[in-house]
């Protein structure tokens, strides 16, 4: 993996010699790590394609309700155009670090108005310690909490809030897209890097291009349902892209003994594969083949299951595939539960 700006990022250390040195050969051997361009390019291209019918279908609508519509049309699109940025930070796609950047630059900043720079930074601390609460970005106390520690320590305000979070977990993602806007922001202006300036400005173009377009085609009161519609959609979409890969989900820290291999399977969940989640999730439904194997490329993850399952099974380590809907169900008992935990004296 690499940096916003092109340099490598070191990826977790795996002593030779371990259970995982072994899979890892097995997965080279099979040439799952292997490239795939002509995938790829198939999937660029429908990408465009369809963001190019979404403009024409946007512009021949014009000024009329059924814009809710192509709004909604236009939220599975920038979700596609994330997972394809996804795939870039993770040189899933090309060989060299400076291509994948600028293809995930152009996909982000551009095409969907997020920071490339500050969702790598974010991503790769993810992937190198998953479900770690004090490490792991994605599980960091907020809005919502995910260990009876953060619940403990949330306060008498948010320990009230936090006993129903299960019941708002959806509603909120619904603010995710435009959470993740401000989170990009936010890294941008903390460190005014000449790398950073770049995506600033491309970012600016796309917030230009994107509401100058839907206020000169719509009256305001419809551009605003417009954006509402795609904003909220956009968030949800990608929340519950996310929302299955590990809540619920052991929770390990630095004091745990698991190596890398046990620490990457236990903290995630897989969802069952079909055609169809493959797409809709962008394959992040191979959670647990994709934290094992990051820059292996999305259209090989289905391959590497079959083998690295069976790894998993001669060895002893606990793999979790569940359906989509179960996969939500899981997620939000572990946020009742971790919700109503007992608040803490200080907070009695």
């Amino acid at each position: 993996m690499r940096s916003a700006a092109g340099r490598r990022i070191p990826e977790a250390v795996v002593p030779q010699g371990t259970a995982y040195s072994e899979l890892s050969r097995r997965i080279k051997q099979a040439g799952l790590l292997d490239r795939r361009p002509g995938d790829y390019t198939g999937r660029i291209a429908a990408t465009i394609v369809a963001c190019a019918a979404g403009v024409a279908g946007f512009l021949l609508v014009g000024d009329s309700w059924w814009q809710t519509a192509v709004a909604v049309y236009f939220a599975v699109i920038s979700t596609q155009l994330g997972f394809l940025g996804h795939d870039a930070g993770h040189r899933q796609i090309f060989r060299s670090g400076r291509a994948n950047y600028i293809l995930g630059v152009v996909l982000a900043n551009i095409g969907v108005g997020f920071s490339y720079g500050w969702w790598v930074d974010k991503h790769n601390r993810h992937h190198a310690h998953p479900n770690d609460e004090e490490r792991d970005p994605d599980v960091g106390a907020g809005v919502l909490v995910f260990t009876t520690g953060q619940a403990g320590a949330s306060g008498p305000v948010g320990h009230f809030f936090h006993r129903y979070q299960a019941w708002g977990f959806f509603p909120l993602l619904l603010l995710e897209a435009l959470n993740l806007r401000v989170a990009s922001v936010r890294y941008l202006l903390k460190n005014r890097t000449r790398s950073r300036l770049r995506e600033g400005l491309m970012m600016g173009l796309h917030v230009g291009v994107y509401l100058a377009g839907v206020f000169l085609v719509l009256p305001p009161v419809k551009a605003l349902v417009f954006i509402a519609i795609h904003q909220g959609l956009f968030g949800l979409y990608l929340g519950c892209s996310f929302a299955p890969n590990h809540k619920g989900m052991p929770q390990l820290d630095a004091r745990d003994s698991a190596d890398y291999l046990r620490r990457q399977v236990l903290t995630s969940r897989n969802v069952r594969a079909h055609w169809l989640t493959d797409l809709a999730l962008g394959g992040l439904n191979y959670q647990i083949e994709h934290h094992l194997f990051p820059s292996m490329p999305r259209g090989n993850l289905r391959d590497a299951q079959r083998i690295i399952r069976e790894f998993c099974g001669a060895h002893g380590v606990s793999y979790l595939e569940t359906g989509l809907i179960a996969s939500y169900i899981q997620a939000l008992r572990h946020l009742d539960t971790v919700g109503r935990s007992p608040a803490t004296p200080a907070e009695a």
